[in-house]
């Protein structure tokens, strides 16, 4: 061929599928982020009305932008002109190595439906699952992400949930702080009792009802045991447990009663 038979080809090409191909890429970058403006605005509206839950929506919203973005690359093919038959067969049949491939990932995408679905924890929620601690950060179609108290970021994949105990402690709103104190056997378990309700009843972030409440849960070795509880809101029961732990201790040894520890008397002969 001659350069002016492949400029003239060029030419064709530019009048024809060129201006085509470029109106499909515009109109595909105009969709597209027509296609997430939608979705942030039902994200901020939801937000504002709070009529569904956070979660949920953000999870069906990440799908449907996934799903209509592959509709309008699918209309783009055709508009070009490209056989969608044949392409159609290519990606099943890729579709079908590729799901034989990625069988966990599909398991991931499934669990993260039926998180969506069930519910059982949302965003900002306390959990425990599969040995992990932590403030759940987003909900997303394969992986959980988690923040623990340390500020560490955690991905869980969706298909551990299913099959593992989940731990929620944001969702009833309220926890039961424990503790166990050993105090001597000479001590008055009464004045140690009214020194721990005293401490516990003190403290402003311990709920009134239910009352706090202290018992003689053991005979130790060398100590009786003492078992303290009180209920606090969930997100003041770290602040509660240490504060509790250094008042206790400092009001046992303003009152005298002796914490007894372990100790091994050794006789020399």
């Amino acid at each position: 061929m001659s350069w002016d038979e492949i400029w003239q080809t060029i030419v064709s090409w530019a009048l024809s599928t060129g201006i085509k191909l470029v109106i499909t890429l515009v109109l595909m970058y105009v969709l597209f982020r027509f296609i997430n403006l939608i979705a942030r605005r039902i994200m901020k509206r939801n937000e504002k009305t709070k009529k569904f839950d956070y979660t949920t929506v953000k999870t069906l919203v990440y799908i449907g932008k996934i799903i209509a973005k592959c509709v309008v690359v699918a209309a783009a093919v055709s508009f070009l002109g490209i056989d969608t038959s044949s392409i159609s067969a290519l990606i099943a049949s890729v579709g079908v190595t590729i799901g034989l491939a990625v069988n966990g990932a599909l398991s991931n995408v499934a669990g993260g439906v039926l998180i969506a679905v069930t519910k059982p924890f949302k965003i900002d929620d306390y959990i425990s699952v599969n040995g992990v601690d932590g403030t759940v950060m987003d909900i997303r179609l394969i992986t959980v992400k988690l923040r623990t108290p340390d500020n560490k970021i955690v991905y869980i994949p969706n298909s551990v949930f299913p099959s593992n105990n989940i731990t929620n402690y944001s969702e009833s709103g309220t926890r039961r702080v424990e503790y166990k104190f050993s105090v001597a056997y000479s001590t008055d378990f009464a004045k140690a009792r009214d020194i721990l309700l005293g401490v516990m009843r003190g403290n402003e972030k311990v709920l009134k009802t239910p009352e706090p409440t202290v018992n003689m849960s053991d005979h130790g070795e060398s100590a009786v045991i003492l078992t303290a509880r009180c209920w606090v809101n969930s997100e003041d029961y770290w602040t509660v447990y240490f504060n509790m732990i250094e008042a206790a201790k400092a009001e046992f040894d303003k009152e005298g009663v002796s914490i007894p520890f372990q100790q091994i008397d050794v006789h020399m002969k």
